[in-house]
């Protein structure tokens, strides 16, 4: 059986705002891996129950938290006028995750807007993390930015759900979903978008960290194209790539979601006493 923690966590900015974070547990054993995931642009972490629950049975305990202006967290809704500040928010949690499990590896595991915040983590908190691995990141160039930013009024082009997955229930349960941001993007966010991408690229590669790179062949929300310039920088001397054919954004919600999950746990086993 799996056990499940919910408890605000201080962060935004100045630390002033609550966020809603949880964790995830096998009961009655001990985990040999951590792992901390960081969900994207406009969802919540409860999204991502079937991911932890998951990584739990394969040995890991597992933490996340909904970002600010995002989910049960405070905020105005997608509301990110400085991505700097998200990645100390992970840091919290990150910190309160090593004050239950001090000596377990971290893998650090980000999707899309989250796959940019995990990578500039990684960046700059590498002492931290044993591994990190990208879900359909935003890395490099993200043409959805400076196309909406050439608007003089944000239009409001939600996210189609088809994009999400082969599985049809995927994009009817977040089209359903009141924790999902269903409205345009907001121009500060957009910024900071803009301004993150460039600060991940100028920093350059993550060293000897080992990255695995997962992405859906015809993901039409952030194209392999874009990304993979992203990677092209990111990437340091250990690095597995993963391109699932016919996958769309979300492989973690696909057809075949079993396949990445299990690469995640692949990657994660070489962290891990045998």
């Amino acid at each position: 059986m799996i056990g499940t923690r919910e408890w605000g966590l201080p962060g935004g900015p100045g630390g002033s705002q609550r966020l809603h974070a949880r964790a995830w547990a096998a009961q009655g054993a001990e985990p040999t891996w951590l792992a901390v995931l960081v969900h994207g642009y406009g969802e919540h972490i409860g999204r991502y129950e079937h991911v932890a629950a998951h990584l739990c049975e394969r040995g890991a305990a597992v933490y996340g938290l909904d970002h600010r202006g995002h989910g049960r967290s405070a905020g105005e809704r997608v509301l990110i006028e400085d991505f700097a500040g998200v990645v100390e928010d992970v840091h919290r949690l990150v910190t309160q995750a090593r004050s239950a499990y001090r000596t377990v590896p971290l893998v650090l595991i980000g999707h899309s807007m989250g796959g940019m915040i995990a990578a500039r983590y990684a960046q700059t908190h590498p002492g931290e993390l044993a591994g990190l691995a990208l879900s359909g990141p935003v890395l490099g160039r993200w043409d959805t930015v400076p196309h909406l930013l050439s608007f003089a009024e944000i239009p409001d082009v939600p996210i189609d759900p088809a994009t999400l997955s082969r599985d049809p229930a995927v994009g009817e349960a977040y089209a359903a979903d009141e924790l999902v941001w269903h409205g345009p993007f907001k121009r500060p966010t957009l910024q900071a978008l803009d301004t993150e991408l460039k600060r991940i690229t100028a920093a350059g590669g993550i060293g000897s960290l080992p990255l695995l790179w997962v992405h859906g062949s015809d993901d039409a929300l952030v194209p392999l194209d874009g990304t993979t310039e992203g990677i092209l920088s990111l990437a340091g001397d250990d690095v597995t790539a993963r391109i699932l054919p016919g996958a769309r954004h979300e492989v973690f919600n696909e057809t075949n979601k079993e396949e990445p999950l299990e690469e995640v746990v692949r990657f994660a086993s070489r962290f891990t006493a045998p």
